[in-house]
């Protein structure tokens, strides 16, 4: 696909919703609770090895 048609696509995105409509735009908090929700279903809300966190002594 052309460059140039591709960025006019991709400009558009998400204006067919009305701001009022948009809550991840109205609350940041809703959307890191949704973000870390989706990575827990991805994921089977398991951590990868190597990937815990760190512990103090």
């Amino acid at each position: 696909m052309d460059p140039a048609r591709q960025r006019e696509i991709a400009s558009k995105g998400g204006s067919s919703v009305p701001p009022e409509k948009r809550p991840f735009s109205q609350d940041h908090r809703l959307a890191a609770a949704a973000g870390r929700k989706g990575g827990e279903h991805s994921h089977g809300g398991r951590r990868r090895p190597g990937t815990e966190p760190a512990t103090t002594a």
